[in-house]
Order: C-alpha cells, then structure tokens, then sequence
C-alpha cells in the first residue's frame, strides 16, 4: 500500500465514522430521520423560505420524497408551508419549534465533533483545521455535489459573515 492510499483509507474511515456518529447524534436530537433533521439545520442556517424543490436538490431526494418529508416535518410542528412566487410553486419556513429543534441539532452535531477533536492539542487543531479547509476548497470542484456542503455548518462557527469560512471565501 502506498502512503497515499494510506492516507485516502484513514480520512476515509475517519469521514464515514464522525458522519454514523453526527447522523445518529441529530437524529436523536430532533427525533427525525436524517433527512429531516439536516433540512432543520440548513432552514435555520441558510434560507429563510425556500422552495419546495430547493430542498429536494438540497438532500438529494425526488420530489415525492421532499414532498413527504416535508408532510412529516409540517405534522410534527416544525414548520409550515407558505405561497411560492407563483402559483405553482410552495415555500416552507421554519415554526418556534423547529428553531429549537435545530438549535437542538446544531448542539448535538457541535458534541460529536467537540468529542472528536478532544485528542488534539491547540496546535494539532490549527494543522488539522487549515487541511481540512484545503480539502474542503478542493471538493468545491465538483460544483453537483458541493453546492449543499455545508448544510449542517454553524455558520457563526466557521465564520461564513466575517469571510473566515474556507470554502465560502475561495
């Protein structure tokens, strides 16, 4: 095996470990399937009412299967269907709940990579924070499946507003 596919194999199995723990983790916290607890988040971060096929684009889902998991999201409280900017189209905004079920999810998303990095010193996560956002810059080149990346950030966290967040600024 060569020090590359060593490398790949590790980030690899590192990516898809935290990605079972945070998916469990704010599953749990909304009491959703993933999907839903995601849309939470991304509603809370990034849109304030998007279209209904935003969301669709967003998760990866068919249409009928946004459609669905918004019916879920909407009979559980979380928020509520609004007109689009035609007639056939729908918008969805977040309820009080679904603010705090998101909120809910961004704490327990924070736990797990808090957890995570527990192992680093100060300096150890200063390197892994700069080659995380180099990786990360270098995944935008595939613009089909990076327009959606950041739809569990903390948009304060990264520094999205003050031009800190790697991939927003490149």
């Amino acid at each position: 095996m060569t020090s590359s596919e060593h490398s790949a194999n590790v980030l690899g199995a590192l990516a898809l470990r935290l990605h079972d723990r945070m998916a469990a983790a704010v599953v749990d916290a909304a009491d959703e399937p993933e999907s839903g607890a995601t849309t939470l988040s991304w509603l809370a971060n990034f849109v304030e009412q998007p279209h209904v096929g935003l969301l669709h684009q967003m998760l990866g889902l068919t249409p009928s299967g946004a459609v669905r998991m918004i019916d879920r999201l909407e009979a559980d409280g979380h928020l509520r269907r609004g007109p689009g900017a035609d007639a056939r189209s729908t918008t969805v905004r977040l309820t009080a709940r679904g603010r705090r079920t998101a909120a809910r999810v961004g704490d327990a998303r924070l736990a797990v990579l808090e957890d995570a990095l527990s192992v680093l010193s100060d300096r150890e996560r200063e390197t892994l924070d700069r080659l995380a956002g180099k990786v990360l810059v270098g995944l935008k080149r595939d613009r089909s499946a990076s327009r959606f990346m950041c739809r569990l950030c903390d948009t304060t966290a990264c520094g999205h507003a003050d031009g800190r967040c790697p991939v927003a600024q490149r």
